[in-house]
């Protein structure tokens, strides 16, 4: 069970990742695509939370007005019938808080959310970047479709300066580091998003 006193830790680690991921995202920034009205990442996923993160997004939730608020529950019941028909293990859907390609809870969103864009190292070391580069979109003006991989070749080609690097920005990374072990913040359990509002949201 969360209490005030774990949303305050989380609040203060908050502080220290986004300054962090700016950095990365400011060094990166010729990979990236990212742009308002780009909502690719928000459309179809599984969002995987912390029982922290999701307890800090219903925060958020109750500051909506009236009109977000029951568009994000007609996404939820959209969502819970595509469920129900769904007969693949793994359920992928459009995040239920992106409103007209916005995100309604942007300052209280999760920790995927704020680093997705970045090329991540794996749990097995491997480098892997985002799935909008399918898209043309982040690391393709330098990604090898065949070998799926960032290409060192196509790196020069660009004339960059800046390599496109990988970083430990991978959710269970950033849940676990020396950074939330000082703080002693415990994230408990992660879910998908869909399992966490499912059984904590009356839809």
């Amino acid at each position: 069970m969360v209490n005030l006193d774990d949303i305050n830790k989380y609040r203060i680690y908050l502080q220290y990742l986004n300054k962090k991921l700016g950095e990365y995202f400011e060094e990166q920034s010729p990979y990236i695509f990212c742009k308002a009205g780009c909502s690719s990442c928000c459309e179809k996923g599984e969002y995987p939370f912390t029982e922290v993160e999701f307890t800090y997004l219903m925060l958020g939730v109750r500051t909506l007005d009236k009109d977000t608020f029951q568009k994000i529950e007609q996404n939820m019941i959209k969502i819970k019938k595509d469920k129900e028909a769904c007969n693949n293990k793994k359920f992928l859907h459009a995040c239920p808080f992106l409103i007209n390609k916005k995100c309604s809870v942007y300052d209280f969103r999760g920790i995927i959310c704020r680093s997705h864009g970045l090329a991540f190292f794996s749990k097995d070391e491997h480098v892997l970047v985002p799935a909008c580069v399918d898209e043309g979109l982040n690391y393709s003006n330098v990604y090898d479709f065949d070998t799926k991989t960032i290409s060192s070749e196509k790196y020069k080609q660009t004339g960059i300066k800046q390599e496109p690097l990988a970083h430990n920005v991978g959710v269970y990374y950033l849940t676990n580091n020396e950074i939330t072990k000082t703080l002693e913040l415990d994230f408990g359990e992660i879910k998908p998003m869909y399992e966490w509002f499912i059984h904590q949201i009356n839809i």
